[in-house]
């Protein structure tokens, strides 16, 4: 291997949420290739496991780390067994979360608003609250926060409670990089527009082939968090937006009254 093909993450430690699929399992592939050791999480194992032995054959290194991120004591203990593994943690992406069905003022309950917030805000917190110590050890650190386009603007088909919790964790990652740019430690905000992933089939009426096919796929994010991650530590890539070039979330009219 020449200098030109070596992987440039080779010797960084990476902690991918929602790593069972999508985003977060695409992402996890592509920093694997560029030799980063990886630790997966997510709710459900199998999926895990499955995503891990892939980048095992094909000759990287990942482990598997199954929780809820919603759970703060859970990711608390999930970021030290990590930590007390490889010695570092050098790259966070915060890429589970969900939507309910039930997404708009009509249907949404208190329940749906919870479990939309408590995976795509909360847990995102508590899963950078518990890498920060380390990464400011280090002086060096960054961290990924899977946003959405809801999170810059405000789009009726994802509804209140995901448009929130996206909105909120854009406020996160900026004050992250006002208050630990200090101690080396980029965040950036990715905020992509409709991807074809499983969170589609949790859509009042789920899309159909034709129109995945136009939307964003999981591999175009991967690429751009890879691109994130191999950017020089002095750099700090604090948002980026991306959408389909057919971009629907921002051509959708307004639906008619209720």
């Amino acid at each position: 291997m020449t200098a030109a093909t070596e992987p440039r993450l080779r010797g960084r430690v990476a902690w991918v949420t929602g790593a069972g699929s999508g985003i977060g399992q695409a992402t996890a592939r592509a920093l694997a290739e560029d030799g980063a050791a990886m630790v997966l999480s997510g709710r459900r194992p199998a999926p895990l496991e499955e995503t891990a032995e892939s980048i095992r054959a094909a000759g990287g290194n990942a482990t598997v780390e199954a929780l809820d991120v919603a759970e703060a004591e859970a990711v608390a203990q999930a970021a030290g067994r990590i930590i007390e593994a490889h010695g570092r943690l050098d790259i966070l992406v915060n890429s589970a979360g969900l939507n309910t069905p039930n997404r708009n003022w009509p249907d949404l309950t208190p329940a749906d608003w919870d479990l939309v917030v408590n995976v795509d805000l909360s847990g995102t917190y508590y899963c950078v609250a518990a890498v920060l110590p380390q990464m400011r050890a280090q002086r060096d650190g960054l961290i990924v926060n899977v946003s959405s386009w809801a999170g810059r603007y405000d789009t009726w088909v994802t509804g209140p409670a995901y448009n929130a919790a996206k909105h909120g964790l854009l406020a996160m990652n900026a004050h992250l990089n006002l208050e630990e740019g200090v101690n080396g430690i980029r965040a950036c905000a990715i905020c992509p527009g409709e991807v074809a992933t499983p969170i589609m089939e949790t859509r009042p009426v789920p899309p159909g082939p034709e129109a995945r096919a136009r939307m964003l796929q999981p591999e175009d994010l991967a690429e751009t968090i890879l691109f994130v991650a191999r950017a020089h530590p002095r750099v700090c890539l604090n948002e980026i937006l991306i959408s389909p070039t057919w971009n629907n979330l921002g051509m959708r009219p307004n639906p008619p009254a209720a």
